[in-house]
């Protein structure tokens, strides 16, 4: 039986101060519930070691592996992928410990469900949300506040890598890197999440200490937390769900005999009515 989340709040429904954070970018890294717990929902297996330091998931294919570690040097999220067919190799990417959870989650959910068709431009989210894209050795993108970038760095040797960053008054914030290799539909949902204008929620004491952000107080009860996790946890499962019920259900196409023309089957079909 399957355990309803129940938040991270106390036991006391009694309002607490959060805060809504805008810059996203200079929110600080949340509670990494909202990527683990998600990743769980979805059917991912949790090896992390015992006392949950450090966090390891494998995809349910095992070709992927997301980790985090704080106190490594520099400490974060790892994510890996194995190399898959001819056209996909291995690939990797190192994200610092302040990306917020929700920026991270753009990659991390990416992973869990199928690739969309249409061709990934990781360009356009950002520049939907106003971000101005440079054009000189190293493609760049950068913020409105112009406190965050992606950018695809190349240097001298031919080597190539996407960077992401972000940085406060008092210095770098944080750092996303990603081999070239990384497929180009987890870039794109990575950047639409990082240009996502909407605020997130840090509780008190959680708030980065920036003159650069802008922080709106709001009083909220551990069970309207507690039912917002359950919903986007729901929304995994039903997702896993149905992608297991359709692939268990679909129906298998029978070819025809050897020799046979490819209409008999259904010719003869037709007959019987």
């Amino acid at each position: 039986m399957k355990k309803t989340w129940t938040g991270w709040g106390p036991t006391a429904d009694q309002p607490e101060q959060h805060y809504l954070i805008e810059p996203r970018h200079l929110a600080g890294g949340g509670d990494i519930r909202y990527v683990t717990e998600y990743l769980r929902a979805s059917g991912w297996t949790d090896r992390s070691y015992k006392g949950g330091q450090p966090v390891v998931f494998d995809s349910p294919d095992r070709t992927v592996r997301i980790g985090y570690d704080p106190h490594a040097m520099p400490g974060g999220w790892t994510v890996s992928g194995q190399a898959t067919g001819e056209h996909q190799p291995a690939w990797h990417a190192t994200l610092t410990t302040a990306v917020p959870v929700e920026v991270v989650a753009g990659l991390t959910d990416a992973l869990t469900k199928p690739r969309s068709a249409h061709a990934p431009n990781p360009w356009a989210p950002l520049e939907e949300h106003g971000w101005e894209t440079e054009r000189g050795q190293h493609f760049t993108a950068v913020s409105p506040d112009r406190n965050a970038w992606l950018q695809y760095h190349q240097n001298e040797a031919g080597k190539a890598h996407w960077w992401a960053g972000a940085r406060t008054e008092h210095g770098r914030a944080w750092d996303a890197v990603f081999t070239p290799t990384t497929p180009m539909h987890l870039i794109e949902t990575f950047s639409a999440a990082l240009a996502d204008p909407q605020p997130v929620m840090r509780p008190r004491g959680h708030v980065p200490t920036s003159k650069w952000i802008r922080t709106t107080s709001v009083s909220v009860r551990p069970s309207e937390l507690g039912a917002w996790q359950q919903a986007r946890i729901t929304a995994a499962r039903a997702a896993t769900w149905a992608r297991h019920s359709w692939a268990s259900t679909r129906p298998r196409i029978r070819k025809p005999a050897s020799g046979a023309r490819p209409d008999a089957a259904v010719g003869g079909a037709r007959a019987r009515r």
